[in-house]
């Protein structure tokens, strides 16, 4: 078939109106399972300090003769930690006529330019917070940047024998050693008890997209369909272990991907600078552009190490 002759169709037409939907669509991921997790305190120094200590081990043999003088027990000093303060930024630079125009999907480009700058910088605080990363002093041409979790837990750890640990004060990272071995439930039992011996009690099991994937298969990973919503569950949100010890699974596509980590959120905090959190600024006019920029100034700081654990050098696909 043919169209009729002289048939005036679209295609012949001009002036046919745009159809622009007024959304725009984006799926890209914005949650930061970390940093919404870690309680906010305050920074007031580029250096921020805190200190760990522990009780002397515990003694089987602490038996006194009746009516002996007391014997004085040795006491030992705290030991300071530190992490530098990094500063992350983001910047929208928009020009007078882009303002102006009439937009689909946002009122004002400027607005709609510095929301996604805003979701941009938390995500890469989320990468940066947990990533394998020592801390650096900066200088005038070097910027500060903050020892990441993978930089801080050196107690409890599963590896593939090869690697080097860090020594747990931020100044150096974990190096990777030999090949990478797949996640398993003997190595989270072992980094479980280890933990546990040494008081932690982690409440988050943090992981990416593979190992939650690998950890739904632990306990034998048996399918599951409960009868009051005939859906099968293949995977479960809570990891009971040994010593009465829940681990809520949190699976986290900006975290260490070749780690897992086993968190008492508790001790893991998150310090600003006054001022310096989540703040705008509107810079300088150089012409006909605006420009805006968002702004952090944040640390990491590890309370204490051996509240929780990390299994390390894990296959990632």
């Amino acid at each position: 078939m043919t169209q009729p002759s002289a048939t005036y169709a679209t295609n012949d037409m001009v002036g046919i109106r745009e159809d622009l939907v007024d959304v725009i669509y984006d799926v890209s991921p914005v949650d930061t399972p970390f940093l919404s997790m870690a309680s906010q305190i305050k920074a007031t120094n580029t250096n921020h300090e805190w200190q760990v200590d522990a009780l002397a081990a515990a003694s089987a043999t602490n038996f006194v003769i009746e009516g002996d003088d007391a014997t004085t027990d040795a006491s030992s000093p705290t030991t300071r930690r530190g992490n530098y303060t990094a500063i992350s930024d983001k910047v929208a630079r928009v020009s007078g006529t882009a303002r102006s125009v009439t937009t689909a999907g946002r009122a004002d480009e400027m607005d709609y330019q510095m929301l996604k700058r805003a979701k941009e910088l938390k995500r890469d605080m989320e990468k940066i917070l947990l990533a394998n990363n020592a801390k650096v002093g900066g200088d005038d041409t070097t910027a500060r940047e903050c020892a990441g979790v993978p930089a801080w837990i050196i107690t409890s750890v599963d590896n593939n024998g090869a690697g080097t640990e860090p020594a747990g004060d931020g100044v150096a990272a974990y190096i990777t050693g030999g090949s990478a071995r797949q996640f398993t439930e003997d190595q989270l039992k072992t980094v479980i008890k280890s933990c546990y011996d040494e008081g932690g009690n982690p409440d988050i099991l943090l992981c990416g997209s593979w190992n939650r994937q690998i950890a739904s298969t632990f306990g034998g990973g048996t399918k599951m369909q409960k009868a009051e919503d005939k859906t099968l569950h293949t995977s479960f949100d809570i990891y009971e272990g040994d010593f009465s010890m829940s681990l809520k699974i949190v699976p986290d596509r900006f975290t260490q991907v070749d780690h897992v980590f086993g968190l008492e959120m508790e001790y893991w905090k998150v310090a600003f600078l006054p001022g310096r959190n989540m703040v705008t600024t509107e810079l300088a006019k150089t012409g006909d552009t605006d420009q805006k920029q968002i702004l952090c100034e944040y640390t990491l700081e590890a309370c204490n190490e051996k509240s929780s654990f990390a299994v390390r050098d894990l296959t990632t696909s």
